[in-house]
Protein backbone atom coordinates (compact mmCIF):
# COMPACT_ATOMS: atom_id res chain seq x y z
CA UNK A 1 0.00 0.00 0.00
CA UNK A 2 1.35 3.35 -0.72
CA UNK A 3 2.05 5.77 1.47
CA UNK A 4 -0.76 8.26 1.25
CA UNK A 5 -3.07 5.50 0.58
CA UNK A 6 -1.85 4.48 4.89
CA UNK A 7 -2.07 8.14 5.85
CA UNK A 8 -5.11 8.76 4.15
CA UNK A 9 -6.65 5.60 6.33
CA UNK A 10 -4.85 6.59 9.27
CA UNK A 11 -7.13 10.53 9.01
CA UNK A 12 -9.99 8.80 7.84
CA UNK A 13 -10.18 6.26 11.04
CA UNK A 14 -9.24 8.22 13.64
CA UNK A 15 -11.89 11.03 12.57
CA UNK A 16 -14.67 8.06 12.86
CA UNK A 17 -13.15 7.43 16.39
CA UNK A 18 -13.58 10.80 17.55
CA UNK A 19 -16.69 10.95 16.35
CA UNK A 20 -17.82 7.90 18.11
CA UNK A 21 -15.96 9.10 21.56
CA UNK A 22 -18.24 12.03 21.13
CA UNK A 23 -21.15 9.83 21.17
CA UNK A 24 -20.38 7.68 23.81
CA UNK A 25 -22.48 8.26 27.08
CA UNK A 26 -24.80 10.88 25.04
CA UNK A 27 -28.14 10.67 24.10
CA UNK A 28 -28.45 10.82 20.57
CA UNK A 29 -31.02 12.75 18.57
CA UNK A 30 -32.93 10.77 15.60
CA UNK A 31 -30.40 10.84 12.45
CA UNK A 32 -27.54 10.82 14.34
CA UNK A 33 -27.01 6.79 14.82
CA UNK A 34 -28.64 3.45 14.41
CA UNK A 35 -32.30 3.47 15.36
CA UNK A 36 -31.96 -0.20 16.40
CA UNK A 37 -28.47 -2.04 17.55
CA UNK A 38 -29.00 -5.92 17.42
CA UNK A 39 -26.95 -8.73 17.98
CA UNK A 40 -27.60 -12.36 17.30
CA UNK A 41 -26.62 -15.18 19.78
CA UNK A 42 -26.49 -18.97 19.20
CA UNK A 43 -29.04 -19.87 22.32
CA UNK A 44 -30.36 -18.36 25.36
CA UNK A 45 -27.86 -19.22 27.71
CA UNK A 46 -25.29 -16.54 25.40
CA UNK A 47 -28.65 -14.19 24.91
CA UNK A 48 -28.08 -13.49 28.54
CA UNK A 49 -24.39 -13.03 28.82
CA UNK A 50 -24.64 -10.51 25.98
CA UNK A 51 -27.56 -8.92 27.38
CA UNK A 52 -25.73 -8.29 30.76
CA UNK A 53 -22.36 -7.04 29.23
CA UNK A 54 -24.66 -4.48 27.29
CA UNK A 55 -26.90 -2.94 30.00
CA UNK A 56 -23.37 -2.92 31.71
CA UNK A 57 -21.77 -0.45 29.01
CA UNK A 58 -25.13 1.35 28.86
CA UNK A 59 -25.01 1.80 32.10
CA UNK A 60 -21.17 2.98 32.67
CA UNK A 61 -22.04 5.15 29.53
CA UNK A 62 -19.85 3.00 27.38
CA UNK A 63 -22.40 3.33 24.49
CA UNK A 64 -24.73 6.12 22.83
CA UNK A 65 -27.75 6.15 24.43
CA UNK A 66 -31.08 6.94 23.54
CA UNK A 67 -31.60 3.91 21.34
CA UNK A 68 -32.54 0.13 21.31
CA UNK A 69 -29.97 -2.39 22.02
CA UNK A 70 -31.64 -6.09 21.71
CA UNK A 71 -29.94 -9.35 21.74
CA UNK A 72 -31.85 -12.10 19.62
CA UNK A 73 -31.11 -15.76 20.17
CA UNK A 74 -31.27 -18.25 17.71
CA UNK A 75 -34.83 -20.73 18.06
CA UNK A 76 -33.45 -24.28 20.08
CA UNK A 77 -32.83 -27.15 17.82
CA UNK A 78 -31.07 -27.63 14.50
CA UNK A 79 -27.93 -24.87 13.57
CA UNK A 80 -29.52 -22.13 11.16
CA UNK A 81 -25.96 -20.16 9.82
CA UNK A 82 -26.19 -16.48 10.14
CA UNK A 83 -28.62 -16.41 7.32
CA UNK A 84 -30.98 -18.07 9.64
CA UNK A 85 -30.33 -15.62 12.48
CA UNK A 86 -30.52 -13.14 9.74
CA UNK A 87 -34.25 -14.46 9.10
CA UNK A 88 -35.51 -15.01 12.60
CA UNK A 89 -33.99 -11.69 13.65
CA UNK A 90 -36.09 -10.37 10.58
CA UNK A 91 -39.29 -11.92 12.41
CA UNK A 92 -38.32 -10.95 16.03
CA UNK A 93 -38.35 -6.88 14.59
CA UNK A 94 -41.48 -7.09 12.81
CA UNK A 95 -43.07 -8.89 15.95
CA UNK A 96 -41.97 -5.84 18.11
CA UNK A 97 -42.24 -3.36 15.83
CA UNK A 98 -44.63 -3.46 13.02
CA UNK A 99 -45.43 -1.14 10.08
CA UNK A 100 -42.71 1.15 12.31
CA UNK A 101 -39.93 -1.07 11.47
CA UNK A 102 -40.12 0.91 8.20
CA UNK A 103 -39.02 4.13 9.66
CA UNK A 104 -35.75 2.66 11.26
CA UNK A 105 -32.33 2.01 10.17
CA UNK A 106 -31.20 -1.51 11.51
CA UNK A 107 -27.81 -2.56 12.38
CA UNK A 108 -27.54 -6.47 12.71
CA UNK A 109 -24.60 -7.95 14.12
CA UNK A 110 -24.02 -11.57 13.85
CA UNK A 111 -22.13 -13.01 17.21
CA UNK A 112 -23.50 -16.44 17.48
CA UNK A 113 -21.33 -19.13 17.89
CA UNK A 114 -19.41 -20.79 20.57
CA UNK A 115 -16.06 -19.12 18.88
CA UNK A 116 -13.76 -22.34 18.87
CA UNK A 117 -10.75 -20.95 17.28
CA UNK A 118 -10.62 -18.22 19.53
CA UNK A 119 -11.72 -19.45 22.69
CA UNK A 120 -10.96 -16.62 25.07
CA UNK A 121 -13.94 -15.24 23.42
CA UNK A 122 -16.61 -18.22 23.70
CA UNK A 123 -18.60 -17.44 27.30
CA UNK A 124 -18.50 -13.98 26.84
CA UNK A 125 -18.39 -13.55 23.06
CA UNK A 126 -16.72 -12.65 20.42
CA UNK A 127 -18.38 -9.48 19.79
CA UNK A 128 -17.04 -8.49 23.48
CA UNK A 129 -13.51 -9.24 22.34
CA UNK A 130 -11.54 -6.32 23.78
CA UNK A 131 -9.27 -4.44 21.62
CA UNK A 132 -5.95 -1.91 22.90
CA UNK A 133 -8.03 1.29 22.59
CA UNK A 134 -9.73 3.80 23.82
CA UNK A 135 -10.88 4.62 27.32
CA UNK A 136 -13.01 3.08 28.78
CA UNK A 137 -11.54 0.19 26.62
CA UNK A 138 -13.06 -0.51 23.01
CA UNK A 139 -14.16 -4.20 22.67
CA UNK A 140 -15.59 -5.53 19.23
CA UNK A 141 -19.11 -3.83 19.62
CA UNK A 142 -17.40 -0.34 20.03
CA UNK A 143 -15.11 -0.40 17.14
CA UNK A 144 -17.72 -1.97 14.60
CA UNK A 145 -20.28 0.91 15.60
CA UNK A 146 -17.13 3.44 15.47
CA UNK A 147 -16.22 1.99 11.69
CA UNK A 148 -19.68 2.72 10.75
CA UNK A 149 -20.48 5.59 12.55
CA UNK A 150 -21.14 7.60 9.20
CA UNK A 151 -23.77 5.07 7.97
CA UNK A 152 -27.12 6.11 9.34
CA UNK A 153 -27.00 9.34 8.12
CA UNK A 154 -26.82 8.33 4.66
CA UNK A 155 -28.97 5.65 5.02
CA UNK A 156 -32.49 4.82 3.99
CA UNK A 157 -34.56 2.96 6.17
CA UNK A 158 -33.75 -1.10 6.28
CA UNK A 159 -30.77 -3.13 8.13
CA UNK A 160 -26.82 -3.32 7.58
CA UNK A 161 -25.77 -6.87 8.07
CA UNK A 162 -22.61 -7.68 9.51
CA UNK A 163 -20.19 -9.97 11.63
CA UNK A 164 -18.82 -9.57 15.05
CA UNK A 165 -15.30 -11.05 14.19
CA UNK A 166 -14.08 -8.63 11.69
CA UNK A 167 -13.01 -4.95 10.61
CA UNK A 168 -12.92 -2.79 7.68
CA UNK A 169 -10.43 0.23 7.59
CA UNK A 170 -11.61 3.05 4.57
CA UNK A 171 -11.17 6.57 3.46
CA UNK A 172 -13.11 8.04 0.92
CA UNK A 173 -12.89 11.66 -0.78
CA UNK A 174 -13.84 14.59 1.77
CA UNK A 175 -17.04 15.44 -0.26
CA UNK A 176 -18.31 11.45 -1.02
CA UNK A 177 -19.98 10.02 1.18
CA UNK A 178 -20.94 6.12 1.67
CA UNK A 179 -24.94 6.50 0.40
CA UNK A 180 -27.43 3.24 1.03
CA UNK A 181 -30.46 4.83 -0.38
CA UNK A 182 -31.52 1.77 -3.50
CA UNK A 183 -33.48 -1.00 -3.37
CA UNK A 184 -32.48 -4.43 -2.97
CA UNK A 185 -28.96 -4.95 -1.51
CA UNK A 186 -25.72 -2.67 -1.25
CA UNK A 187 -22.52 -4.40 -0.74
CA UNK A 188 -19.11 -3.02 0.43
CA UNK A 189 -16.33 -4.28 -1.68
CA UNK A 190 -12.78 -3.97 -1.23
CA UNK A 191 -9.66 -4.73 -3.41
CA UNK A 192 -8.01 -8.21 -2.71
CA UNK A 193 -5.34 -10.19 -4.22
CA UNK A 194 -7.38 -13.68 -5.73
CA UNK A 195 -5.84 -15.71 -3.27
CA UNK A 196 -8.18 -14.23 -0.65
CA UNK A 197 -11.26 -14.38 -3.05
CA UNK A 198 -10.79 -17.92 -2.92
CA UNK A 199 -11.99 -18.14 1.30
CA UNK A 200 -14.58 -14.80 0.42
CA UNK A 201 -17.54 -13.58 -1.69
CA UNK A 202 -16.40 -12.66 -4.96
CA UNK A 203 -18.04 -9.65 -7.05
CA UNK A 204 -18.12 -9.78 -10.93
CA UNK A 205 -19.15 -6.42 -12.02
CA UNK A 206 -20.67 -4.26 -14.85
CA UNK A 207 -17.16 -3.16 -17.63
CA UNK A 208 -16.07 -0.08 -16.61
CA UNK A 209 -13.29 2.27 -17.43
CA UNK A 210 -10.56 3.63 -14.78
CA UNK A 211 -10.50 0.68 -12.30
CA UNK A 212 -9.82 1.75 -9.17
CA UNK A 213 -9.10 5.18 -9.99
CA UNK A 214 -11.31 7.11 -7.40
CA UNK A 215 -11.45 6.26 -3.59
CA UNK A 216 -14.94 4.96 -3.91
CA UNK A 217 -17.33 3.76 -7.06
CA UNK A 218 -20.72 2.70 -7.13
CA UNK A 219 -21.22 0.08 -9.50
CA UNK A 220 -23.98 -2.65 -10.53
CA UNK A 221 -22.86 -6.51 -9.93
CA UNK A 222 -24.26 -8.43 -12.68
CA UNK A 223 -23.04 -11.76 -10.47
CA UNK A 224 -21.46 -12.96 -7.08
CA UNK A 225 -19.71 -15.83 -6.50
CA UNK A 226 -18.59 -17.60 -3.10
CA UNK A 227 -15.29 -18.71 -2.74
CA UNK A 228 -14.70 -19.51 -6.06
CA UNK A 229 -11.57 -20.90 -7.42
CA UNK A 230 -9.01 -18.80 -9.26
CA UNK A 231 -10.32 -20.24 -12.50
CA UNK A 232 -13.94 -19.80 -11.69
CA UNK A 233 -13.06 -15.94 -10.81
CA UNK A 234 -11.40 -15.30 -14.26
CA UNK A 235 -13.55 -17.29 -16.68
CA UNK A 236 -16.68 -15.21 -15.12
CA UNK A 237 -14.93 -11.98 -15.73
CA UNK A 238 -14.30 -10.92 -12.07
CA UNK A 239 -10.50 -10.69 -12.21
CA UNK A 240 -9.27 -6.63 -12.46
CA UNK A 241 -6.36 -5.35 -13.51
CA UNK A 242 -4.63 -2.60 -11.76
CA UNK A 243 -3.82 0.91 -13.69
CA UNK A 244 -2.65 2.44 -10.72
CA UNK A 245 -5.13 4.26 -9.08
CA UNK A 246 -5.81 1.64 -6.43
CA UNK A 247 -4.48 2.54 -3.06
CA UNK A 248 -4.92 -0.74 -1.04
CA UNK A 249 -2.51 -3.20 -3.02
CA UNK A 250 0.08 -4.04 -5.42
CA UNK A 251 -1.13 -7.12 -7.07
CA UNK A 252 -1.76 -6.17 -10.88
CA UNK A 253 -4.48 -7.95 -10.65
CA UNK A 254 -6.92 -8.26 -7.99
CA UNK A 255 -10.27 -8.83 -7.35
CA UNK A 256 -13.48 -7.33 -5.44
CA UNK A 257 -14.37 -9.33 -1.84
CA UNK A 258 -17.37 -9.13 0.39
CA UNK A 259 -17.93 -8.00 4.08
CA UNK A 260 -21.05 -5.99 5.39
CA UNK A 261 -24.30 -5.51 3.06
CA UNK A 262 -27.52 -3.41 3.72
CA UNK A 263 -30.75 -4.69 2.49
CA UNK A 264 -33.39 -1.88 2.38
CA UNK A 265 -36.74 -2.40 4.08
CA UNK A 266 -38.84 -3.72 1.30
CA UNK A 267 -36.10 -6.46 0.33
CA UNK A 268 -35.93 -7.68 4.10
CA UNK A 269 -40.21 -8.38 4.23
CA UNK A 270 -39.33 -10.23 1.16
CA UNK A 271 -36.47 -12.35 3.18
CA UNK A 272 -38.97 -12.46 6.15
CA UNK A 273 -42.02 -14.03 3.70
CA UNK A 274 -39.11 -16.42 2.83
CA UNK A 275 -39.72 -17.63 6.49
CA UNK A 276 -43.19 -17.30 6.49
CA UNK A 277 -43.35 -19.71 3.71
CA UNK A 278 -40.86 -22.84 4.65
CA UNK A 279 -41.21 -22.58 8.44
CA UNK A 280 -38.81 -23.67 11.08
CA UNK A 281 -35.22 -24.23 9.43
CA UNK A 282 -33.73 -27.08 9.35
CA UNK A 283 -30.65 -26.70 8.23
CA UNK A 284 -27.74 -23.71 8.08
CA UNK A 285 -28.00 -21.14 5.20
CA UNK A 286 -25.32 -18.63 4.69
CA UNK A 287 -26.02 -14.70 4.94
CA UNK A 288 -23.83 -14.29 2.36
CA UNK A 289 -23.22 -17.35 0.27
CA UNK A 290 -27.30 -18.13 -0.35
CA UNK A 291 -28.79 -14.80 -0.52
CA UNK A 292 -26.11 -12.62 -2.27
CA UNK A 293 -25.70 -15.65 -5.03
CA UNK A 294 -29.32 -15.26 -6.05
CA UNK A 295 -28.88 -11.33 -7.12
CA UNK A 296 -27.64 -9.32 -10.10
CA UNK A 297 -28.91 -10.26 -13.97
CA UNK A 298 -26.33 -12.78 -14.21
CA UNK A 299 -27.33 -15.02 -10.98
CA UNK A 300 -28.81 -18.40 -12.10
CA UNK A 301 -30.19 -21.73 -9.94
CA UNK A 302 -27.21 -23.62 -10.67
CA UNK A 303 -25.43 -22.63 -7.34
CA UNK A 304 -28.20 -23.92 -4.81
CA UNK A 305 -26.64 -27.34 -5.28
CA UNK A 306 -23.37 -26.86 -4.83
CA UNK A 307 -22.57 -27.68 -1.57
CA UNK A 308 -19.02 -27.85 -1.48
CA UNK A 309 -18.61 -24.84 0.77
CA UNK A 310 -21.18 -25.99 3.21
CA UNK A 311 -19.64 -27.16 6.57
CA UNK A 312 -22.75 -30.12 6.92
CA UNK A 313 -24.77 -30.69 4.14
CA UNK A 314 -28.63 -31.49 5.04
CA UNK A 315 -31.07 -32.72 2.92
CA UNK A 316 -33.47 -29.36 2.84
CA UNK A 317 -30.50 -27.24 2.02
CA UNK A 318 -30.92 -27.03 -1.76
CA UNK A 319 -35.14 -27.07 -1.68
CA UNK A 320 -34.35 -23.87 0.55
CA UNK A 321 -31.84 -22.43 -1.77
CA UNK A 322 -34.20 -22.56 -4.63
CA UNK A 323 -36.79 -20.91 -2.95
CA UNK A 324 -34.29 -18.00 -1.84
CA UNK A 325 -33.44 -17.81 -5.17
CA UNK A 326 -37.33 -17.53 -6.57
CA UNK A 327 -38.00 -14.94 -3.97
CA UNK A 328 -34.86 -12.93 -4.74
CA UNK A 329 -34.23 -13.61 -7.85
CA UNK A 330 -33.93 -10.30 -10.43
CA UNK A 331 -33.46 -8.00 -6.83
CA UNK A 332 -30.23 -5.88 -7.51
CA UNK A 333 -27.18 -5.94 -5.70
CA UNK A 334 -25.12 -2.85 -6.10
CA UNK A 335 -22.05 -2.26 -4.51
CA UNK A 336 -19.92 0.38 -3.59
CA UNK A 337 -15.91 -0.34 -4.06
CA UNK A 338 -13.93 1.31 -1.27
CA UNK A 339 -10.88 1.04 -3.46
CA UNK A 340 -8.88 2.32 -0.23
CA UNK A 341 -9.79 -0.33 2.51
CA UNK A 342 -8.58 -3.04 4.31
CA UNK A 343 -10.19 -6.36 5.62
CA UNK A 344 -8.95 -7.52 8.86
CA UNK A 345 -10.11 -10.81 10.13
CA UNK A 346 -10.30 -11.57 13.97
CA UNK A 347 -11.64 -15.09 14.79
CA UNK A 348 -8.76 -17.37 15.64
CA UNK A 349 -5.98 -16.91 18.31
CA UNK A 350 -3.16 -16.64 15.65
CA UNK A 351 -5.20 -13.81 14.07
CA UNK A 352 -5.86 -12.33 17.35
CA UNK A 353 -1.81 -12.08 18.35
CA UNK A 354 -0.66 -11.10 15.32
CA UNK A 355 -3.04 -7.86 14.81
CA UNK A 356 -2.15 -7.01 18.45
CA UNK A 357 1.33 -7.26 18.78
CA UNK A 358 2.50 -7.82 15.17
CA UNK A 359 0.58 -5.88 12.60
CA UNK A 360 2.24 -2.64 11.92
CA UNK A 361 -0.52 -1.10 9.34
CA UNK A 362 -3.42 -2.02 11.56
CA UNK A 363 -2.05 -0.90 14.74
CA UNK A 364 -1.21 2.46 13.45
CA UNK A 365 -5.01 2.92 11.36
CA UNK A 366 -6.51 2.22 14.85
CA UNK A 367 -3.66 3.63 17.04
CA UNK A 368 -3.86 0.15 19.07
CA UNK A 369 -1.35 0.33 22.37
CA UNK A 370 0.80 -1.77 23.96
CA UNK A 371 -0.94 -1.24 26.91
CA UNK A 372 -4.54 -0.25 27.58
CA UNK A 373 -7.01 0.15 30.41
CA UNK A 374 -3.97 -1.26 32.66
CA UNK A 375 -1.99 -1.37 35.87
CA UNK A 376 0.80 -2.38 34.02
CA UNK A 377 4.01 0.11 34.68
CA UNK A 378 6.62 -1.84 32.80
CA UNK A 379 4.99 -1.93 29.29
CA UNK A 380 7.51 -2.15 26.75
CA UNK A 381 8.51 1.09 24.33
CA UNK A 382 6.22 0.85 21.27
CA UNK A 383 7.95 -0.89 18.48
CA UNK A 384 7.16 -3.41 14.94
CA UNK A 385 6.45 -6.11 17.22
CA UNK A 386 5.00 -5.50 21.14
CA UNK A 387 3.31 -6.99 24.01
CA UNK A 388 -0.31 -6.09 24.54
CA UNK A 389 -2.01 -6.00 28.18
CA UNK A 390 -5.45 -4.73 28.21
CA UNK A 391 -7.73 -4.63 31.29
CA UNK A 392 -5.64 -6.15 33.43
CA UNK A 393 -3.77 -5.60 36.77
CA UNK A 394 -0.10 -6.65 36.98
CA UNK A 395 2.97 -6.43 39.59
CA UNK A 396 5.51 -4.13 38.93
CA UNK A 397 7.76 -6.84 38.79
CA UNK A 398 5.72 -9.11 36.06
CA UNK A 399 7.09 -9.15 32.51
CA UNK A 400 4.97 -10.21 29.17
CA UNK A 401 6.91 -10.65 26.33
CA UNK A 402 6.68 -9.70 22.84
CA UNK A 403 3.55 -10.99 20.62
CA UNK A 404 1.64 -12.63 23.44
CA UNK A 405 -1.73 -11.08 25.01
CA UNK A 406 -3.17 -10.44 28.93
CA UNK A 407 -6.39 -9.33 29.42
CA UNK A 408 -8.79 -9.40 31.90
CA UNK A 409 -6.59 -11.13 34.22
CA UNK A 410 -4.51 -10.12 37.55
CA UNK A 411 -0.90 -11.09 37.88
CA UNK A 412 1.15 -10.92 41.06
CA UNK A 413 4.60 -10.88 42.07
CA UNK A 414 7.26 -11.90 39.38
CA UNK A 415 4.86 -13.50 36.93
CA UNK A 416 6.11 -13.65 33.43
CA UNK A 417 4.25 -14.52 30.33
CA UNK A 418 6.25 -16.43 27.22
CA UNK A 419 6.29 -15.24 23.32
CA UNK A 420 3.03 -15.81 21.37
CA UNK A 421 1.04 -16.84 24.52
CA UNK A 422 -2.67 -15.62 25.95
CA UNK A 423 -3.57 -15.30 29.38
CA UNK A 424 -7.17 -14.53 30.23
CA UNK A 425 -9.17 -14.20 32.89
CA UNK A 426 -6.70 -15.65 34.63
CA UNK A 427 -5.71 -14.91 38.18
CA UNK A 428 -2.08 -15.97 38.94
CA UNK A 429 0.33 -16.60 41.72
CA UNK A 430 3.50 -15.07 42.39
CA UNK A 431 6.85 -16.20 40.80
CA UNK A 432 5.10 -18.72 38.19
CA UNK A 433 5.66 -18.78 34.44
CA UNK A 434 4.05 -18.71 31.32
CA UNK A 435 5.69 -21.23 28.54
CA UNK A 436 5.78 -19.84 24.85
CA UNK A 437 3.10 -20.30 22.48
CA UNK A 438 0.40 -21.19 24.98
CA UNK A 439 -3.23 -20.60 25.27
CA UNK A 440 -4.59 -20.34 29.19
CA UNK A 441 -8.34 -19.06 30.33
CA UNK A 442 -10.17 -19.20 33.45
CA UNK A 443 -13.66 -19.68 33.69
CA UNK A 444 -16.03 -19.88 36.61
CA UNK A 445 -18.46 -22.66 36.45
CA UNK A 446 -21.35 -24.10 38.59
CA UNK A 447 -20.14 -27.38 39.61
CA UNK A 448 -22.27 -29.51 41.39
CA UNK A 449 -24.37 -26.42 43.21
CA UNK A 450 -20.90 -24.57 43.93
CA UNK A 451 -19.12 -21.64 42.39
CA UNK A 452 -15.87 -23.44 40.89
CA UNK A 453 -13.05 -22.58 38.69
CA UNK A 454 -11.52 -24.21 35.31
CA UNK A 455 -8.39 -23.17 33.57
CA UNK A 456 -8.45 -24.16 30.05
CA UNK A 457 -4.98 -24.23 28.54
CA UNK A 458 -4.29 -25.46 24.80
CA UNK A 459 -1.08 -24.71 22.39
CA UNK A 460 -2.13 -21.77 20.29
CA UNK A 461 -1.44 -24.06 17.38
CA UNK A 462 -3.58 -26.40 18.86
CA UNK A 463 -7.28 -27.54 16.46
CA UNK A 464 -10.26 -27.59 18.88
CA UNK A 465 -11.73 -28.58 16.08
CA UNK A 466 -10.50 -31.77 14.62
CA UNK A 467 -12.21 -34.75 15.98
CA UNK A 468 -11.52 -38.69 16.05
CA UNK A 469 -14.71 -41.07 15.06
CA UNK A 470 -14.27 -42.35 19.00
CA UNK A 471 -12.15 -41.95 21.92
CA UNK A 472 -9.88 -45.24 20.83
CA UNK A 473 -8.73 -42.65 17.98
CA UNK A 474 -7.33 -39.85 20.69
CA UNK A 475 -3.57 -40.46 19.38
CA UNK A 476 -4.70 -38.45 16.62
CA UNK A 477 -5.80 -35.38 18.59
CA UNK A 478 -2.88 -33.35 19.57
CA UNK A 479 -2.38 -30.90 22.90
CA UNK A 480 0.61 -28.85 22.68
CA UNK A 481 1.47 -30.63 19.63
CA UNK A 482 1.96 -33.84 21.59
CA UNK A 483 -0.52 -36.68 21.41
CA UNK A 484 -3.49 -36.87 23.71
CA UNK A 485 -2.59 -40.30 24.97
CA UNK A 486 1.21 -39.14 25.68
CA UNK A 487 -0.39 -36.28 27.46
CA UNK A 488 -2.68 -38.78 29.87
CA UNK A 489 0.51 -40.76 30.70
CA UNK A 490 2.24 -37.58 31.91
CA UNK A 491 -0.34 -36.87 34.17
CA UNK A 492 -1.10 -40.26 35.39
CA UNK A 493 -4.14 -40.91 33.94
CA UNK A 494 -5.27 -44.26 31.74
CA UNK A 495 -6.81 -43.70 28.54
CA UNK A 496 -9.99 -45.32 30.05
CA UNK A 497 -10.30 -42.18 32.73
CA UNK A 498 -10.97 -39.62 29.87
CA UNK A 499 -14.25 -38.90 29.42
CA UNK A 500 -15.45 -37.24 26.10
CA UNK A 501 -18.62 -34.98 27.10
CA UNK A 502 -21.79 -34.26 24.63
CA UNK A 503 -22.08 -35.57 21.24
CA UNK A 504 -18.90 -38.69 21.55
CA UNK A 505 -19.41 -39.52 17.47
CA UNK A 506 -16.94 -36.51 17.60
CA UNK A 507 -14.23 -36.42 19.86
CA UNK A 508 -11.88 -33.82 19.70
CA UNK A 509 -9.78 -31.52 22.16
CA UNK A 510 -13.01 -29.30 22.54
CA UNK A 511 -15.07 -31.99 24.46
CA UNK A 512 -12.25 -33.84 26.15
CA UNK A 513 -12.31 -33.22 29.87
CA UNK A 514 -9.03 -32.41 30.36
CA UNK A 515 -9.40 -29.55 33.19
CA UNK A 516 -9.39 -29.99 36.75
CA UNK A 517 -12.24 -28.48 38.74
CA UNK A 518 -11.24 -25.92 41.78
CA UNK A 519 -12.21 -23.80 44.29
CA UNK A 520 -10.51 -21.08 43.77
CA UNK A 521 -9.38 -19.27 40.34
CA UNK A 522 -5.50 -18.99 41.66
CA UNK A 523 -5.17 -22.86 42.26
CA UNK A 524 -7.15 -23.50 39.13
CA UNK A 525 -4.64 -21.45 37.03
CA UNK A 526 -1.61 -23.74 38.87
CA UNK A 527 -3.10 -26.60 38.81
CA UNK A 528 -3.76 -25.85 34.89
CA UNK A 529 -0.16 -25.13 34.40
CA UNK A 530 1.80 -27.69 36.30
CA UNK A 531 -0.19 -30.09 34.05
CA UNK A 532 0.94 -28.18 30.81
CA UNK A 533 5.09 -28.03 32.43
CA UNK A 534 4.63 -31.99 33.32
CA UNK A 535 3.91 -32.61 29.44
CA UNK A 536 6.45 -29.93 28.19
CA UNK A 537 9.14 -31.24 30.69
CA UNK A 538 8.26 -35.02 30.13
CA UNK A 539 7.42 -35.43 34.08
CA UNK A 540 4.65 -36.89 35.30
CA UNK A 541 1.77 -35.13 37.95
CA UNK A 542 -0.39 -37.15 39.94
CA UNK A 543 -3.64 -35.49 39.98
CA UNK A 544 -5.61 -35.52 43.38
CA UNK A 545 -8.03 -38.45 43.17
CA UNK A 546 -11.22 -36.87 43.93
CA UNK A 547 -10.25 -34.43 40.97
CA UNK A 548 -13.25 -33.49 38.70
CA UNK A 549 -12.58 -33.10 34.99
CA UNK A 550 -14.36 -30.44 32.56
CA UNK A 551 -14.22 -30.08 29.00
CA UNK A 552 -14.43 -26.66 27.09
CA UNK A 553 -17.32 -27.69 26.25
CA UNK A 554 -19.24 -28.13 29.69
CA UNK A 555 -17.66 -25.43 31.12
CA UNK A 556 -19.49 -23.08 28.87
CA UNK A 557 -22.75 -25.14 29.80
CA UNK A 558 -22.36 -24.43 33.38
CA UNK A 559 -20.50 -21.13 32.80
CA UNK A 560 -21.60 -18.76 35.69
CA UNK A 561 -21.54 -15.34 34.10
CA UNK A 562 -22.15 -13.24 36.93
CA UNK A 563 -18.87 -14.31 38.90
CA UNK A 564 -16.94 -14.05 35.55
CA UNK A 565 -18.36 -10.20 35.21
CA UNK A 566 -17.66 -9.33 38.78
CA UNK A 567 -14.01 -10.66 38.17
CA UNK A 568 -13.89 -8.04 35.85
CA UNK A 569 -15.50 -5.47 37.92
CA UNK A 570 -13.27 -5.83 40.60
CA UNK A 571 -10.46 -5.69 37.83
CA UNK A 572 -12.17 -1.80 36.76
CA UNK A 573 -12.60 -0.66 39.81
CA UNK A 574 -8.67 -1.50 41.14
CA UNK A 575 -7.42 0.19 37.71
CA UNK A 576 -9.94 3.46 38.04
CA UNK A 577 -8.81 3.53 41.45
CA UNK A 578 -4.89 3.05 40.30
CA UNK A 579 -5.41 5.51 37.34
CA UNK A 580 -2.79 8.78 37.58
CA UNK A 581 -5.98 11.67 36.92
CA UNK A 582 -7.27 9.85 40.10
Amino acid sequence: MSKEGVKKLQMATRKKLRKFTSLRGKEVQPGEFWDLVIVTAVDESQRDAYELQIAEKVYRKELPLGIHYKVFSDPPGAKIGNGGSTLYALQRLNDIYGKALGRFRVILIHAGGFSQRLPNASALGKIFAALPLGDPLYQMLELKLAMYVDFPSQMKPGVLVTCADDIEIYSIAEDESIRFDKPGFTALAHPSPLSIGTTHGVFVLEPRENSGSSEMENISCLHFLHKPSVNKMRDSGAVCKRHGGCFSLTDSEFVYTDSTYYVDYVTAMSLLGLLMEVGPLECEIDAYGDFLQALGPKATVAYTSNTANVTKEESSLVEIRQKIFGRLRGTDLNVILLNNSQFYHIGTTSEYLYHLTQDPVLRSELGLLSSAFSVYPNEGPEGSTVSCVMYSVLDPSCSVAPRSVVEYSRLEMGVTVGRGSIVSGCWVRPGLSVPDKVFMHSLCVNHQDQDRFVTIIFGIDDNLKHSVEAPAYMDRLKLFGVSLLDCLSHWGLGDGVLRFSGDTSGCSLWNACLFPVCSDPQSSFSRSLEMLQAVLGGSTLTLPKDTKLLSMHESLLCKNLKEMLAFRKGLYDDIMQKKPSN
